[in-house]
């Protein structure tokens, strides 16, 4: 870890407000070994690189890669986490649930808009309907738990 990454892994946090770490909020627990370190971050670029094509690609969800991501980053990589959490467009979403696993309600209608879509693909496209009726069961299970989540006040 060069002197860069130890300065921000005494500084880098969860956002407690938007716009980064302050003072009180608890340090990150990096990962102990280099190894383990090196990855972690993979594993966080890896994860917000399927969250950027989640964006562009109908089914392909991207918030569950995006909180993987921070998850990852925030072991891994401080410099990389704190970038997360600044974002124009994670930061939001990031801060949302790391304070009170609040969803928005933009995410919660994108992500119903593109499961319906995906449940539709499936029913007219798929040759085996048991497949199609387990994945629509699992997408309402996330719904149901999604629609569940408190929303941040407006």
């Amino acid at each position: 870890m060069d002197d860069a990454d130890a300065a921000c892994a005494r500084e880098a946090v969860p956002a407690s407000r938007p716009g980064g770490s302050h003072a009180g909020d608890p340090p990150l627990r990096l990962a102990r070994t280099r190894a383990a370190r090196l990855l972690l971050t993979g594993l966080a670029l890896l994860s917000l690189g399927v969250a950027i094509l989640g964006l562009f690609v109908p089914g392909l969800p991207s918030t569950e890669f995006v909180l993987l991501s921070a998850w990852a980053a925030a072991k891994g990589s401080p410099r990389l986490h704190a970038w997360l959490l600044g974002h124009r467009v994670f930061g939001p979403m990031l801060y949302n649930w790391h304070n009170g696993r609040m969803v928005s309600r933009r995410a919660k209608w994108s992500a119903t808009v593109a499961m319906s879509v995906c449940s539709a693909v499936l029913l007219f496209g798929t040759h085996r309907p048991w497949l199609a009726c387990g994945a629509i069961a699992c997408m309402a299970c996330v719904l149901v738990w999604l629609w569940r989540r408190p929303e941040p006040a407006a």
